[in-house]
């Protein structure tokens, strides 16, 4: 199945909203926008294309009802999304779902492009759990590229599960929990190796947490949100 949605937040109205397939959206707020699965998706052969687009001077804030669950089917184990964030002059986008969970035997390739206008704001925030209980064998590849204006901000790549370059079967890692902020002038910070946040060239940081498990953080130390309070979920580390 392909799914495909698109939202739209320009200043003085109410965000536009165009869904076809297994994912709708939702007017919550004025300025919110929250995700709704409306079938199965993304199984085996799924893709998911979703666009954000934020025009000058609009903010937008989007989140996500429930998690998301990738599955195989009896067709094909893998599925891929396509996550597009625009932001113009002025704009604010907060997007911050709910994570993404792999299932026993399911690949899933998730890939985020973001524009963003100089003086623009951003924080896109993405989590993931290999496997759900008893589960080890889901594989996900995740891809960030993202420019401010013409400039390069990011291109990050990160795998976890099976296939991937630090699979070992004994400890290695089974969730991400990843922040991406712009601008943002906060200092460099490590945990060991399994926690960092690291200032980008061209302004703005990447937050990045793998460990076992999602849980909850009480460190304070984790991502955070748009005026800088802390965020609840993080992992625990191998």
């Amino acid at each position: 199945m392909r799914t495909e949605l698109r939202i739209v937040a320009a200043l003085g109205t109410l965000p536009e909203i165009h869904a076809y397939g297994g994912l709708a959206a939702r007017r919550t707020g004025r300025d919110t926008v929250h995700l709704i699965g409306t079938a199965a998706t993304p199984l085996g052969g799924d893709e998911l294309d979703i666009t954000i687009v934020v025009g000058p001077g609009a903010s937008l804030v989007v989140r996500s009802v429930a998690a998301t669950i990738a599955l195989p089917s009896p067709a094909t184990t893998f599925s891929r999304s396509h996550w597009r964030y625009e932001v113009a002059e002025g704009g604010s986008l907060d997007i911050d779902p709910e994570p993404m969970i792999v299932a026993g035997g399911a690949r899933h390739h998730a890939r985020t492009t973001v524009l963003i206008a100089p003086d623009a704001g951003i924080r896109v925030r993405e989590r993931v759990q290999i496997g759900r209980s008893g589960e080890e064998s889901g594989g996900w590849i995740g891809d960030v590229i993202a420019d401010v204006g013409a400039v390069p901000l990011l291109r990050h790549r990160l795998e976890l599960g099976a296939d991937s370059a630090c699979e070992d079967g004994i400890a290695a890692p089974r969730a991400l929990d990843s922040e991406l902020v712009y601008p943002d002038d906060r200092p460099a910070f490590t945990d060991g190796l399994v926690t960092s946040r690291l200032p980008l060239a061209a302004g703005g940081t990447l937050f990045t947490r793998v460990g076992r498990v999602l849980t909850e953080n009480r460190s304070g130390r984790g991502p955070t949100g748009p005026l800088g309070e802390p965020r609840p979920a993080a992992v625990v580390p191998c």
